[in-house]
């Protein structure tokens, strides 16, 4: 998102300007140099929990910090902490600052195990996580948080916005993590086999980093509805495939030579497991809809990463 609003101000110019919280902004600058010294961006040190407020009006608020990786999970209070705590602090700012918007990234994993019958998740459907499992601490506190901004958006004139986002493609994305569609793009780049560790039968949908970047600056700029002030929307790709699938399109798009080796044989009359979002509600009432379909963007994906190297 920082990088979509240095574009724009650039192509635009917009005049915008953004604060970033960060625990150790001079770490994240390092990582980002073509952000570092940009005018438009104000660094502020401090832990999302108990960060200072910061001078000055502010009319629109991201709130996305938290953890997906495996090894924020290795630590459930921690991560806990961080998600509810610090929305609790960030819902404290926007009420000082009198925001306007407050656009708050959540999590798909809110819904807890896609049922078989159900071939997309619509943000009504009313499952979710196994409560306070100790394995699934990240979506338990995005639970809890998205209550916090609902409960909030009943006592301010701030408009909210909860975005659930799935699974996503595109620049930054770590190749040597959990994400599979990662992993299979590191693998294709090295010229090696791909592995996939199950059966390949679970279905999954990615959207590209920009489309991103679209969504969610639409969800935090738009009127939204006139009789709501808190809406809530699924981020993603709603056009299922299989891991099996993903991982062959990957090879053919950047290895063409390579191979899929698939570790286990399918459970005949097992449904696949699903984690893939139904986003009719983006596309019919902000006009949402993506704009790079899947092989561009595992093309663009590898062509970051090449450049990188």
């Amino acid at each position: 998102m920082l990088e979509s609003l240095v574009h724009c101000n650039r192509a635009l110019d917009l005049g915008a300007s953004a604060t970033v919280l960060s625990r150790d902004p001079e770490a994240f600058r390092a990582r980002m140099p073509h952000l570092a010294n940009e005018a438009a961006l104000e660094w502020l040190q401090g832990d999302i929990r108990s960060f200072a407020f910061p001078e000055g009006d502010f009319d629109f608020i991201v709130h996305g910090a938290a953890s997906a990786s495996a090894q924020a999970a290795q630590q459930p209070r921690e991560l806990l902490s961080t998600l509810i705590q610090g929305t609790e602090r960030m819902l404290e700012f926007a009420h000082a600052k009198s925001a306007q918007r407050f656009l708050m990234t959540s999590s798909g994993a809110v819904y807890g195990p896609q049922p078989a019958n159900l071939s997309h998740l619509p943000e009504d459907y009313s499952g979710g996580p196994a409560w306070l499992n100790p394995n699934e601490p990240y979506a338990s506190g995005k639970k809890v948080s998205e209550e916090m901004c609902r409960g909030a958006a009943r006592e301010s004139a701030t408009r909210f916005t909860i975005a659930r986002c799935f699974a996503f493609v595109g620049p930054h994305l770590p190749l040597d993590q959990h994400f599979a569609i990662g992993n299979f793009i590191g693998d294709a780049l090295a010229h090696r086999d791909i592995a996939v560790r199950g059966d390949g039968t679970p279905l999954r949908s990615y959207l590209y980093a920009a489309d991103l970047a679209i969504w969610l600056w639409t969800m935090l700029l738009s009127e939204g509805t006139a009789d709501a002030h808190a809406e809530i929307y699924n981020v993603g790709s709603g056009e299922a495939l299989s891991i099996g699938a993903l991982a062959q399109m990957v090879l053919e798009e950047l290895h063409p030579s390579g191979t899929v080796n698939i570790a286990e044989e399918p459970v005949p009359d097992t449904p696949p497991k699903q984690y893939v979002p139904d986003v009719l509600r983006a596309e019919t009432r902000l006009g949402l809809k993506p704009l790079i379909e899947l092989r561009e963007a595992i093309r663009r994906t590898a062509a970051w990463h090449r450049r990188q190297s």
